[in-house]
């Protein structure tokens, strides 16, 4: 049985969207990637960026409106609390909304969360397991 999974997201702009994510130091690989769609590699995991009416048309339905409201938030492990200083500082440089600064959690976790261009939410998070509740 497969166990790949892609996540597919609908974006306004496939190229802004891209040099977002190059921005936080991402790479774009995908073989079929064009004006209408990308893949993100994030680690071993693909996020396809789809230009919002090709998405669409696949889904056959309704786009979120992210001003209003979220469907998911994509969370990405930082391997140390300086990588997750540098998402926040690079998606706010890119344009993205940072919408919670980088800060400890429960005393072993450490994360920021951020919207991108289209409203998508993040959030980048550093576990300290030797810290972790036993």
């Amino acid at each position: 049985m497969a166990q790949e999974i892609w996540l597919n997201l609908p974006v306004k702009n496939v190229e802004k969207s891209k040099n977002f994510f190059k921005a936080l130091g991402y790479e774009f690989n995908s073989p079929n990637d064009n004006e209408t769609m990308a893949g993100l590699k994030i680690g071993e995991s693909i996020v396809m960026l789809f230009e919002e009416n090709t998405l669409k048309t696949f889904m056959m339905n309704e786009i979120t409106d992210t001003s209003k409201s979220s469907e998911l938030m994509i969370s990405i492990g930082a391997d140390s609390r300086e990588k997750v200083d540098s998402f926040a500082k690079n998606a706010a440089a890119a344009g993205g909304n940072v919408f919670a600064k980088p800060a400890e959690i429960q005393g072993w976790m450490y994360g920021c969360a951020f919207a991108d261009l289209d409203g998508h939410r993040w959030n980048a998070l550093y576990m300290d397991h030797d810290k972790m509740p036993k």
